[in-house]
């Protein structure tokens, strides 16, 4: 037997069983695929390929991929203009909030040292672009908070904090290793915001005149973008050397400028695009499930949860001085800060390093990333699906 072909099948098979087990109790189906993940994964019941789990971190930036390219075919740039500052600012003043905070509360909650702390507030200031950014692109495409432009500046800010976060972590894992702080590593960030929304816009202007130059089916179109998008993600690394290049905006870039300059087209590979989510979220959550280390929980308390809980009031203030001065209702702020919490991805990803870069509190920060993820994705996530026809306003679609 194939154990690859076996694991890809009983990831499916359970994580669409669990999925929709949890849907059925009006819990968001991501926490039955997390949940999948943790139970088939190498912490507990150990029956995924380690094939599958060699290859998770690249299924896992495919699957990411595809949910930011159907962010970039809904956002709507008119309504970013509209709300500018607040949509600027919430690309990095939660995270600093939040970063703060765990820099404040961590060295007294969990006795580990400021320059530990700042690693670790790195590593929990980012949210999940996947929970939240898919939940987004469904409120526009039902009208939700669509005319303030709430979602837009929700995707927007969630689109390009993960820069300024992966870039503050690198920083402080520099200074903790011995290399030191070097200023050009925080300049590299507008430089790799920059650079990837310049990338992004000339490759979908370049898939625009492919589109019109060649008769191309909208399936096709569809593997074209990806592929396009496959290549701007994975030239990252490879620019890395170079020049900074943030592959994952410039993935949202392509989509925007898709929707800016053929908006009925757009509207029409969204739909396509949707029908891949529904595979491709399996596979993320689940995998993300997979990496998760039930075992670094072993000395969880509550100084912990205190440290995550505590470190996400900063960044919900952050977020209501984010919109202050905007037309948003009570109602409408009470959406956007608490939708701006949940976190998965980047934890996953990262929260592992400084334990293998030998950080003394390495083994603290991941128990700490791997709470977070358990506890944030499934709250965040529920705090969405139960909260938005009652905070938001359903505006006409268009």
């Amino acid at each position: 037997m194939c154990v690859l072909i076996f694991s890809l099948a009983l990831l499916l098979i359970v994580g669409f069983l669990l999925s929709s087990l949890f849907a059925r109790f009006q819990l968001p189906g991501l926490l039955g695929l997390i949940l999948t993940g943790i139970l088939l994964g190498p912490y507990a019941l150990n029956l995924l390929s380690p094939d599958l789990l060699a290859i998770s971190a690249d299924i896992r930036k495919m699957a990411l991929i595809i949910i930011l390219v159907r962010a970039g075919l809904t956002l709507d740039l008119r309504n970013l203009k509209k709300n500018g500052r607040p949509a600027f600012l919430m690309t990095f003043l939660p995270a600093t909030f939040e970063i703060l905070a765990v820099l404040f509360l961590a060295p007294k909650l969990l006795g580990i040292t400021f320059l530990e702390a700042a690693i670790l507030g790195a590593v929990l200031a980012s949210v999940s672009p996947a929970i939240v950014g898919q939940r987004m692109i469904l409120l526009i495409e039902n009208g939700y908070g669509k005319a303030k432009g709430i979602p837009q500046i929700i995707l927007a800010g969630v689109s390009m904090d993960d820069v300024y976060v992966v870039v503050l972590f690198t920083a402080f894992m520099g200074i903790y290793t011995g290399s030191g702080f070097q200023a050009i590593t925080l300049l590299s960030m507008p430089v790799s915001i920059a650079l990837g929304l310049l990338g992004g816009l000339l490759v979908g202007l370049a898939l625009i005149s492919l589109f019109q130059y060649f008769h191309i089916r909208d399936t096709m179109k569809v593997l074209l973008i990806l592929s396009a998008c496959f290549l701007l993600a994975s030239s990252e690394d490879s620019f890395a050397k170079y020049i900074p290049f943030s592959g994952l905006l410039a993935v949202v870039a392509v989509g925007a400028t898709l929707f800016r300059q053929r908006p009925v087209l757009s509207k029409r590979l969204n739909g396509k695009f949707a029908k891949i989510w529904a595979g491709a979220e399996i596979f993320l959550f689940v995998l993300v499930g997979a990496t998760v280390d039930i075992t670094a929980l072993g000395d969880a308390g509550f100084a912990a949860v205190l440290l995550i809980f505590g470190a996400l009031l900063f960044r919900i203030i952050a977020v209501f001085l984010a919109i202050s001065g905007t037309n948003l209702n009570a109602k409408e702020r009470v959406f956007t800060a608490f939708a701006y919490t949940p976190k998965a991805a980047v934890q996953a990803a990262i929260g592992s390093i400084p334990l293998a870069a030998g950080v003394d509190a390495g083994g603290i920060i991941l128990m700490v990333a791997v709470l977070a993820i358990i506890l944030t994705a499934p709250i965040g996530a529920t705090f969405i699906d139960r909260s938005y026809r009652k905070l938001l306003t359903k505006d006409a679609i268009t």
